[in-house]
């Protein structure tokens, strides 16, 4: 008598962040840690889009944009190529894709820069990159339509 094939549980589809989320679970349980009261309103602050503690990061990103010696176009190429090596969240594309463009790069010139990267990133990073990227620059993902 030949055994009944055994069911596999239906695995629940997952979105990136929930995926680093699980795989970083068994890493470390949750402690309460003593924060100041400063960088605790901070944290806050950032947590709920504050726009005043965000423009005082922006100033210093030129700041750091010109201690680098790079154009603003290589610069902001340089840093969509780091959001794909650390696999980042969809709203770091979102940010970094508007801030390129605003400074001359084009989606020609964003496509180049994953090739570039591929063999140092991995073709996985680069692949889980692109939806990131196509929706940040307002393209419909494979299966969608235009409208969607």
């Amino acid at each position: 008598m030949v055994p009944a094939p055994r069911e596999r549980p239906a695995t629940p589809i997952s979105t990136p962040h929930q995926r680093r989320r699980e795989r970083n679970h068994g890493m470390t349980t949750p402690t309460k840690h003593e924060v100041d009261e400063m960088t605790a309103n901070a944290l806050n602050e950032l947590s709920v889009g504050d726009m005043d503690l965000l423009a005082e990061g922006l100033e210093m990103r030129e700041e750091w944009r010109q201690k680098s010696g790079l154009d603003q176009r290589s610069y902001a190429l340089v840093k969509l190529a780091a959001l794909v090596a650390l696999d980042a969240p969809p709203a770091s594309y979102q940010w970094q894709v508007a801030n390129a463009m605003a400074v001359g790069v084009s989606a020609k010139d964003i496509l180049g820069m994953l090739f570039a990267i591929a063999p140092q990133v991995g073709g996985p990073r680069v692949i889980a990159a692109a939806p990131e990227i196509m929706l940040a620059l307002g393209l419909p993902l494979p299966g969608e339509s235009a409208g969607s």
